[in-house]
């Protein structure tokens, strides 16, 4: 597709119509109480427009309408429920523009990156889950001569989606779609920093034909909003993507009220590992920078820990450091740029003070490290690498969620499948190695659940998504999407 021009956006921005109310049963509310909070754009530091701050009153009402509309929908046949979800997905492409831009002045992401990655990654996956509404059968267990037993899956019921900021449209996408193809219906809880694209989603589904109920959107903070919907006792599932402190929180709520399903995608140390038979270090390195600088690093599997074999390690970091201090940030409604903002203040001042960590632990600061384009106002900062990284540091070990690299020097194969596995985190890791062997091993060796072998960050709605201890449970994207959002019924007959 043709990408339009700076001026094209910053005319599309100042026209925008921009709903900050909440969507319950087919239209948009206000808040119970009335009260807002204001959506602030990462790029100059400016709010922009007031949003609903929702409440446990607010939740129960939009659980109601779902409990409602949950009969409807679920009894619905497969071809119709595809039929609506299919024209879902094709608004969105539609309305691709508006999406995109919504995208970008509320989470910084460049407008490039939006108008070809989120917005039709989203309506790919709506797309791809309406197409196997159709393509999921039963089973017929094996037993007696006089007894049939059936084996369906049947939907849960009052699904709750709890999202996070840095890929709104994409991460809603992979709930919506599984959730809602299943008979499900929905309350969907953008993260306060981002609910502008989800709201506008809401009203998309209803021109699609999705009734009324079905799909709600509830803004709000996590405190309130988010833990509502954790403890409501006709909430009959919890998906959760984003950090490991808060998705505990949803087992508690979950223990604390009807022992309600919970679902959780969580944070990430992703090891990307290089070793010293990998022919193509330009290769690896472009990689290396793209799995921690995309996006600004604000990537749950960003492949913050660089683990490289010390025969390569001068001539590998100096690629990687050349590349990060030729990224330079940049407005993100200019379409040449491909690193924006992070996502608020609060974002910056946390990366920022596990930059000071690191330094104070040690570790040598060869690139980035400080805050940049200062006169935006905006919350910008440059790609950052520090090398001399020991395992046992905090910027080894703890999610930063931030452009910031931390390069850790390995004797081996060995060493570096052990420095790799020594985190709480398993949602990602990858391995650069021209032996097919060593690939093999670090592939079965790996504790995370999803392995690249030199490659990085690749997927496709085929595959799923989901990562090993701290980092989570339950998948997103494929067909094992669709099971967590089902039970499994034995019906017996006899005859």
């Amino acid at each position: 597709m043709t990408i339009q021009s700076r001026d094209y956006w910053f005319e599309r921005a100042q026209g925008l119509k921009i709903e900050g109310r909440a969507y319950i049963d087919g239209r948009y509310v206000a808040s119970v109480t009335g009260e807002t909070f204001r959506s602030v754009n990462p790029a100059n530091g400016l709010g922009f427009v007031d949003v609903a701050s929702c409440d446990v009153r607010d939740v129960d009402i939009a659980v109601g309408a779902a409990r409602r509309a949950f009969d409807g929908w679920a009894r619905m046949a497969p071809a119709d429920r595809k039929k609506i979800l299919l024209r879902f997905a094709e608004l969105i492409l539609a309305n691709r523009d508006e999406l995109a831009l919504l995208e970008t002045l509320n989470v910084g992401k460049p407008i490039t990156n939006t108008t070809t990655g989120d917005i039709p990654s989203a309506a790919n996956c709506i797309a791809w889950s309406a197409e196997a509404i159709d393509k999921i059968y039963g089973e017929v267990a094996p037993g007696a001569w006089d007894m049939t037993t059936l084996v369906v899956r049947e939907p849960l019921g009052v699904v709750a989606a709890v999202v996070p900021w840095n890929y709104p449209m994409s991460m809603s996408a992979w709930k919506i779609g599984p959730a809602l193809a299943t008979g499900n219906c929905m309350i969907l809880k953008p993260a306060e920093q981002s609910p502008l694209s989800a709201i506008r989603l809401a009203a998309l589904a209803t021109e699609a034909g999705v009734p009324d109920g079905v799909f709600n959107v509830i803004p709000g903070f996590g405190h309130t909003a988010g833990k509502a919907l954790g403890l409501h006792a006709d909430v009959d599932c919890i998906t959760f993507t984003g950090s490991t402190e808060v998705g505990k929180y949803f087992l508690q709520y979950s223990a604390q009220s009807n022992a309600k399903r919970v679902s959780l995608e969580l944070g990430g140390k992703s090891p990307h590992i290089v070793l010293a038979d990998c022919s193509d270090l330009d290769g690896a390195a472009k990689a290396v920078a793209a799995g921690i600088f995309a996006n600004a690093g604000q990537v749950c599997n960003a492949g913050s820990r660089l683990i490289v074999e010390e025969g390569i390690r001068d001539a590998f970091l100096e690629r990687v450091v050349s590349i990060a201090k030729a990224l330079s940030p940049g407005d993100p409604l200019d379409p040449a740029t491909r690193l924006g903002p992070l996502v608020d203040d609060t974002q910056l001042g946390r990366v920022l003070d596990y930059i000071d960590i690191g330094q104070k632990e040690g570790a040598r600061l060869v690139a980035g490290g400080a805050r940049t384009l200062l006169d935006s106002n905006g919350y910008y900062l440059s790609p950052t690498v520090f090398d001399g990284v020991s395992n046992s540091m905090r910027i080894a070990q703890e999610e930063i969620f931030g452009p910031v690299l931390c390069a850790l020097t390995v004797r081996d194969f060995d060493e570096a499948i052990s420095v790799a596995n020594d985190t709480i985190y398993g949602l990602a890791a990858a391995v650069w190695t021209d032996d097919i062997r060593k690939a093999h091993r670090a592939a079965k060796s790996l504790r995370a659940g999803v392995v690249w072998v030199n490659c990085f960050d690749k997927g496709s709605m085929s595959a799923p998504f989901g990562g090993f201890k701290q980092s989570g449970f339950g998948r997103d994207k494929s067909l094992h999407a669709l099971e967590k959002y089902t039970d499994l019924k034995s019906i017996w007959i006899a005859h």
